[in-house]
């Protein structure tokens, strides 16, 4: 079956749910990782004041750092909502994207279907190891599995940028008009 081309109101809403949802917590992920990294805030409380101890001082900068990870944690909520709504909206709606693996199909197709695999693949084992990590599922393997829920840090960029390149190729292919039909509808 050829991928479907009438993009509903729920299927608008769940796919804008989701590219909202994406770069709010892949932002808080690399804030929390980078910038905002607790012994980051740490040394910096250290380098301003030998007064408190550093016990303290991990405790400050985790306070400081809470409202972040409620965001991320809300968010990835509303992304596991919304992307098992999805799955069970194309199940019922039969909405196929094409079969990387089928033979006879042209290059766009087979990248098309790659680039919906990835994603798939990139939400499903983020949405696990997320899961793992804040039920403390696992915890024998919690370095591993919070290693491997970082790379969505590396996953998500180059999601984004398939996911533009799949949007240009479209546009200047038969599919023209495609972003303006998911944004505006049919």
């Amino acid at each position: 079956m050829k991928p479907q081309h009438k993009f509903t109101p729920f299927h608008r809403l769940l796919h804008w749910i989701m590219a909202i949802a994406m770069p709010i917590l892949f932002i808080t992920g690399f804030l929390r990782m980078y910038w905002m990294n607790k012994n980051k805030i740490v040394a910096v409380i250290e380098s301003k004041t030998s007064a408190i101890p550093k016990e303290e001082m991990a405790d400050i900068a985790k306070t400081i750092r809470e409202p972040m990870w409620q965001w991320h944690e809300l968010f990835a909520h509303i992304m596991i909502f919304s992307f098992i709504a999805r799955i069970i909206y194309m199940i019922v709606k039969g909405i196929r994207f094409p079969n990387p693996f089928k033979v006879n199909q042209s290059i766009k197709e087979r990248l098309q279907g790659f680039t919906y695999v990835y994603f798939y693949l990139f939400v499903v084992v983020s949405a696990f190891t997320g899961i793992c990590i804040e039920k403390d599922l696992f915890s024998t393997y919690h370095e591993q599995i919070e290693a491997v829920h970082k790379w969505g840090i590396y996953w998500f960029p180059i999601f984004i940028l398939l996911h533009l390149a799949g949007i240009v190729v479209a546009e200047f292919s038969n599919k023209k008009g495609i972003t303006s039909k998911m944004i505006g509808g049919d």
